[in-house]
């Protein structure tokens, strides 16, 4: 969520609003979690390792260029953190 913040105008309203809910959210809320969720499948956070062109960048850079990146329009974000959420409440839910 540390990186979050940069990210914001990125994108437009959708993106922003989706951005400042989960920055203003108590820590480890759903809405930070779904974020955070979304930003690390976009990115392939799981396949970054000390040694790859992405960690050399480092996390913020890399999450600025995801974003940028992104084809889709902000409404696709957005549902993309809303599946996020949905599959994080199942989980959290049992």
């Amino acid at each position: 969520m540390r990186v979050a913040p940069r990210l914001r105008d990125l994108r437009g309203g959708l993106w922003q609003t989706a951005v400042d809910r989960a920055c203003q959210a108590d820590d480890a809320s759903p809405e930070q979690l779904a974020l955070s969720l979304m930003m690390i499948r976009l990115a392939g956070c799981m396949t970054c390792h000390p040694d790859c062109y992405r960690a050399m960048r480092g996390c913020t850079d890399c999450a600025i260029a995801t974003v940028r990146r992104f084809r889709g329009d902000d409404r696709e974000l957005v549902h993309l953190i809303e599946q996020a959420q949905t599959e994080l409440g199942v989980v959290q839910n049992g």
